[in-house]
């Protein structure tokens, strides 16, 4: 009777295990959601330096470049002025996103982005870490989206303009 009951267990655990359970909608775009180059951007809300929300969904119809960079660090300074110009040239076709990761310093954010001349919006990363959603290892770290939320190309050193250019029209 035990050996009857315990084999029956098995098999019933094995057949639900390997039973094909069809996927609802939600979990299709669930799993079509993460940080490599075809999948939908991971959405986020974040605080700009003014203090309003910027949601990456409500972007969307539009490309967008999200950066993720420090004050602290000699590379993301070195590609500000490049992404500045990519940035004038590029407005209201392209979004820049600059998430700084510094860590809840927004005054030392504001008085860096002023002196660097910077016109782009620059959010600030959350207690979350948007930085570790997208799993972000070095800096600057740097994410092509297209206008469907789709990411299409990553960039993990510093850009030049002609290489925003090249990335954010490419399609992989």
């Amino acid at each position: 009777m035990k050996k009857t009951t315990l084999l029956l267990s098995i098999l019933i655990s094995f057949s639900i295990m390997f039973l094909d359970i069809p996927q609802t909608a939600a979990n299709k775009l669930e799993a079509n959601i993460g940080i490599n180059v075809g999948n939908i951007a991971p959405d986020f809300t974040l605080k700009n330096l003014q203090g309003k929300d910027v949601r990456l969904s409500s972007l969307r119809g539009k490309k967008v470049i999200i950066n993720f960079w420090a004050t602290w660090c000699p590379p993301c300074k070195q590609e500000i002025p490049e992404i500045e110009k990519f940035y004038q040239e590029n407005k209201g076709t392209v979004e820049v996103l600059a998430v700084n990761i510094d860590g809840g310093k927004p005054q030392a954010v504001a008085v860096f982005t002023k002196k660097m001349n910077v016109s782009f919006p620059v959010l600030l990363d959350n207690p979350d870490g948007i930085n570790e959603a997208y799993k972000v290892m070095t800096i600057p770290t740097t994410f092509f989206i297209d206008e469907n939320g789709i990411i299409r190309n990553k960039y993990f050193t510093v850009m030049s303009l002609n290489v925003m250019k090249k990335l954010i029209e490419s399609k992989d």
